[in-house]
């Protein structure tokens, strides 16, 4: 099935590792065949994971991005995955940890990446809560 990308004037995004950018018109792309691909919007640079959701979203999405499939963003997600599990108590959002954790074991990263995104908000709720 094909992707259709509508992307902004100068928008960003990686296609298959490599960074390109959008001219100065809006510009539609359709992808015909399977490619790893992110917008500018899903991208986050390691300075911005600053959070125990935001590190784990950073992993997978490191994962997504690593062609040569390296232990070392995996490892860093299941340090984090487990970590952050082992703070939460709330079954709705454990169960979400636990699908998160098999979209990355079934290498479905990127539906791994929209299911953490979930995530940032109810951590912001949780980090920002004063009883």
């Amino acid at each position: 099935m094909p992707l259709k990308l509508s992307l902004k004037p100068g928008e960003k995004f990686v296609l298959n590792g490599a960074v390109l950018a959008n001219g100065d018109k809006r510009t539609s792309l359709v992808i015909q065949n399977k490619a790893c691909v992110l917008r500018e919007k899903d991208i986050m640079q390691p300075e911005a994971a600053n959070t125990p959701a935001r590190r784990i979203y950073l992993a997978i999405m490191m994962m997504y991005l690593d062609d040569q499939a390296s232990e070392e963003p995996y490892n860093e997600f299941a340090l984090r995955m487990t970590e952050f599990m082992g703070a939460i108590r709330t079954p709705a959002i454990l169960a979400a940890c636990v699908d998160i954790s098999r979209d990355v074991a079934q290498g479905a990263y990127y539906r791994a990446l929209i299911a953490c995104r979930k995530l940032f908000d109810l951590e912001k709720e949780r980090l920002s809560y004063e009883p």
